[in-house]
């Protein structure tokens, strides 16, 4: 189990801007690698309440057990690596979860016995070292939808802050307010059980 404090900045990308960020960044096929989400909430959405996710992230073979909380000036991201049959068995099961996490999700009052997993959120994600940060230039599908997006991941909330608007100034691209890719799919999987 390890923490990390994450800052990172948001903007929705229209389906040529994110063609003209990866001409812009000459960026390949090859540059972009297939992640797959697979989040957890319970039926009444305990987690989105309290601005929490929880999710597992397989990529590249391996696999992490991640609940993000907000804190003053980004998510404090608590991590549990997990083996390929940790994984499934917690997919399976949440009840299945252990360590660290599952005391935060009790000091919030939610059972692991309460956790449902709601679905997956595939990203074909290519990352590179920007300005002593990291851009991300994601492409993600979930629930019948897709979407694109840049990311930036800094240190520093207000140079990354400025980092980030410069380089969507420069390439004409307009400041959109961006939910995260929890959030958006909270907000697709919430309307589809409205309607059913």
């Amino acid at each position: 189990m390890n923490q990390e404090l994450e800052i990172e900045f948001k903007n929705r990308l229209t389906k040529d801007e994110f063609v003209r960020l990866t001409k812009h960044f000459t960026l390949t096929e090859n540059d972009f690698k297939l992640q797959e989400n697979h989040y957890f909430d319970t039926a009444d959405f305990q987690l989105k309440n309290h601005g929490a996710a929880l999710r597992i992230r397989q990529k590249k073979g391996t696999y992490t057990l991640t609940l993000k909380q907000p804190v003053k000036d980004g998510l404090l991201e608590t991590h549990e690596p997990l083996s390929k049959e940790q994984a499934e068995n917690i997919l399976e099961n949440p009840l299945h979860i252990f360590g660290q996490i599952v005391t935060i999700l009790a000091d919030m009052n939610i059972s692991t016995s309460s956790l449902l997993h709601f679905g997956t959120l595939a990203t074909n994600r290519a990352e590179f070292s920007y300005k002593s940060g990291l851009l991300v230039l994601d492409h993600s599908f979930y629930l019948e939808k897709e979407d694109y997006e840049l990311e930036y991941e800094a240190t520093d909330f207000t140079e990354g802050q400025k980092k980030f608007k410069d380089l969507l100034q420069s390439l004409t691209i307009p400041a959109r307010t961006t939910e995260n890719k929890i959030r958006r799919f909270y907000k697709e999987k919430y309307k589809q059980i409205s309607e059913e």
